[in-house]
């Protein structure tokens, strides 16, 4: 059983949206806060009611103890939802933020109010296994990791008092991520758009292929080339995809 918690605190709304004919609920990658998803929403309101998960240890939520485990940050992800799943409500998520916005979704599904759509962008299936045991590597390692796959902001990796603040998240959120395994059979029944980019070092096209085997409704594939944060480099592309679906779903 959940316990209820703040939503405000959970949950970023950038831009009024009062007429929204759905809502968005975006969940962060790895070490990454709420406010990477500004762009989107200030390019899908006030069509659509964006909103962005702030997870605890980063940003405003810095002094807060960070969720060790995506399970349990699914559960308290979906507790702070509840309060906003009163219409039609998809999710977007991003590398780590995916397999976060699949547990979420199967939870919502349980408790009767999923979403209408999930976005699964930047991450293999979650029953694919990878050995990348990050969670043993020291500072040097991860960082060259992280600039190997962009996304991140040079100055807060050349800075070291900003480096420090966030290497923390990051360590957190890699050894959660690669803790976290779904069998096979666990599958949710919306639909999952995958989006991927084919020169991605995380995943291949095969790998983030898999999704669909996770829902009971299909889903269609985007891919993108540049890399892990391919979504950087082609944001009026996915901009485009996202609004067409909800679109398509959320009538």
């Amino acid at each position: 059983m959940t316990t209820p918690v703040d939503t405000e605190l959970w949950l970023r709304r950038y831009h009024d949206a009062p007429d929204a004919g759905a809502r968005l609920i975006c969940f962060p990658h790895a070490g990454g806060s709420a406010s990477y998803y500004f762009p989107v929403s200030t390019a899908l309101t006030p069509e659509f009611d964006v909103r962005a998960v702030q997870y605890p240890g980063r940003q405003d939520r810095r002094r807060e103890e960070f969720v060790p485990t995506i399970e349990e940050l699914a559960d308290r992800v979906h507790s702070a939802l509840i309060s906003v799943l009163d219409g039609p409500v998809a999710f977007f998520g991003h590398s780590m933020g995916a397999v976060l916005a699949f547990e979420v979704a199967r939870r919502c599904e349980r408790s009767g109010n999923g979403p209408v759509v999930v976005f699964a962008s930047g991450r293999r299936a979650p029953s694919v296994i990878r050995d990348e045991s990050a969670r043993f590597r020291d500072d040097a390692t991860i960082l060259a990791e992280i600039r190997k796959l962009g996304g991140t902001d040079s100055r807060v990796l050349t800075d070291p008092e900003m480096r420090d603040m966030v290497l923390p998240a990051i360590r957190n959120d890699y050894q959660a991520v690669e803790k976290y395994h779904a069998d096979a059979g666990a599958r949710i029944t919306a639909p999952i758009v995958v989006l991927t980019a084919t020169d991605d070092p995380r995943t291949t096209v095969a790998e983030a292929e898999q999704w669909h085997e996770h829902t009971a409704a299909g889903g269609t594939l985007h891919t993108f080339d540049g890399g892990h944060f391919y979504l950087e480099k082609h944001a009026k592309r996915v901009v485009s995809v996202i609004a067409h679906t909800l679109r398509e779903f959320a009538r």
